[in-house]
């Protein structure tokens, strides 16, 4: 049955409300943004043709809030809600309530989302389709029984919670005596978060890469996988540079791991856009992680190498359109980095603020997926993320240095960024032979510094940014006595200092 939609309301906020809004205004349809009291002046709001305030200042008081959602919903005429990611994207029972209000839920099914939020459910459907699964042993709350388990599973085991994902409720044990203490921190840190404090231990992938296929399934039964992202660049599990292809998946894997997600979305019936996410080890063995039922952050890696726009696609299915007979084949190689309000030399503290002046990079096979402009106040009450910076080029090597010269075009003054940080990892010979695991950034940048070189440059990149933006301003604005109104730049550049990054 299709339905067509009309008018959207976008669940989300920032980045990812701006893009899906974009999409939705090339395909005809009317949109609607929300927006919590720390967003009334969001790009988002800006970027939709309507807006609905949710008040609060917290997630709870307003992303997260499923009845002022559904109540924004009703009230603006929407016919459709996309959650984007995070928040309430796979959130079943709203999922389930959306589409009991007569919307459309662009998204997957309450089911399906049901059948995989639960990492202990998901294994065992992943089974079931036969795709390979790390060994693990359910925790008994019995410290000798669950030692035991652990021992014959074999050091490194991983206690993960069963619900919830974002590296929460995770914890590395190396011996049998850390063990009983990582699970009740696990177990503290999952109920916290999730609501749901169960976990269960697993061995550990020593030398891991994380290495996620994209599927779509529509409602007619039909599932694509679109190939693999390479996602072992992390930090505490959250990813920081992704890229397509793998630089080590040969067709033979790639063929496999497709096979396998492909196979593990259609056996549930599978709706919409999923990522199934695989570690593999050194021995280029892989095995089921977990399934995202929701667009990634990381999907315009996947739309730069396939020229697909797969939020096009999300609505079209979601309308009960059908997808290709086949997938897109790809081309050249994408990269993605996240940039972040964050202080890479100082712990990677969160580091918000007013943008006092930001330009945005461009260039031949360069995209900026972001929300970030001139004068808006960065809140503290979410994501560090600041933007998206995607390049592609015909090989591995040219979309590595179209990033890096983005980034070095990137300058963002107000206060510190990670963007030195990236640009030393992309110029690293780690990253040119492939060599990051999803380790490696905890294990040997812990203690990272800028070189001064680094610093210099950051300095004066965005001090010439701030010269440039007086004398533009100037040509318009003069005071009172005809001089010049051009701000120093000693007095506007915030929170820079040498060696701490732009």
């Amino acid at each position: 049955m299709t339905r067509p939609i009309r008018k959207l309301l976008v669940a989300n906020r920032s980045e990812i409300a701006c893009r899906i809004a974009q999409t939705a205004r090339e395909a005809g349809i009317a949109t609607v943004a929300v927006y919590s009291e720390p967003d009334t002046d969001g790009e988002h709001v800006r970027a939709c043709d309507e807006a609905v305030a949710l008040g609060g200042r917290t997630s709870a008081e307003s992303y997260l809030d499923q009845d002022k959602i559904l109540a924004a919903a009703r009230t603006s005429g929407a016919d459709a809600i996309h959650p984007g990611y995070g928040f309430l994207a796979e959130n079943s029972g709203f999922a389930r309530r959306a589409e009991q209000a007569g919307l459309v839920f662009v998204g997957p099914t309450p089911e399906a989302i049901e059948a995989m939020g639960d990492k202990i459910r998901a294994r065992e459907a992943a089974q079931k389709a036969g795709v390979p699964v790390l060994p693990s042993a359910p925790v008994t709350g019995d410290a000798a029984k669950d030692r035991a388990a652990a021992e014959k599973l074999g050091f490194p085991v991983l206690v993960k919670a069963a619900a919830g994902g974002g590296g929460r409720g995770m914890r590395r044990v190396d011996d049998s005596a850390s063990l009983v203490d990582a699970i009740r921190s696990a177990e503290r840190e999952a109920g916290s978060a999730f609501g749901d404090a169960r976990v269960y231990i697993e061995k550990f992938v020593v030398g891991p890469r994380h290495i996620e296929i994209q599927v779509f399934g529509d409602s007619h039964g039909r599932v694509l996988h679109l190939g693999e992202r390479e996602c072992s660049v992390q930090r505490r599990h959250q990813k920081i540079i992704e890229e397509a292809p793998s630089p080590v998946v040969d067709a033979a894997l790639r063929e496999k791991m497709g096979s396998a997600a492909a196979g593990l979305a259609a056996s549930i019936g599978y709706r919409g856009a999923g990522t199934v996410e695989f570690v593999t080890a050194p021995d280029g063995r892989f095995y089921f992680l977990e399934v995202n039922t929701r667009l990634q952050v990381e999907h315009a890696v996947t739309e730069a190498l396939t020229s697909t726009d797969l939020v096009r696609w999300q609505l079209e299915i979601a309308a009960g359109g059908r997808l290709p007979e086949r997938a897109p084949s790809p081309r050249g190689h994408a990269i993605e980095c996240r940039v972040c309000a964050e202080d890479p030399a100082n712990g990677f503290l969160p580091s918000l603020g007013l943008v006092r002046r930001v330009e945005h990079p461009r260039g031949v096979g360069v995209r900026v997926d972001t929300a970030l402009r001139d004068g808006w106040r960065v809140p503290v009450e979410y994501d560090s993320m600041l933007a998206k910076v995607i390049t592609w080029a015909p090989d591995r090597t040219q979309a590595t240095r179209r990033m890096i010269e983005a980034l070095e075009g990137f300058p963002i003054v107000g206060f510190t960024t990670n963007v030195a940080f990236l640009i030393e990892l992309l110029r690293s010979e780690r990253f040119a032979q492939a060599q990051f695991f999803t380790t490696t950034i905890d294990g040997e940048y812990r203690d990272w510094k800028p070189d001064d070189a680094a610093s210099f440059d950051a300095v004066a990149a965005a001090v010439a940014l701030l010269v440039r933006s007086g004398a533009t301003r100037s040509s318009a604005a003069t005071t009172a006595d005809g001089a010049a109104s051009i701000p120093s730049p000693w007095e506007t550049l915030g929170a820079w200092r040498v060696g701490g990054g732009s």
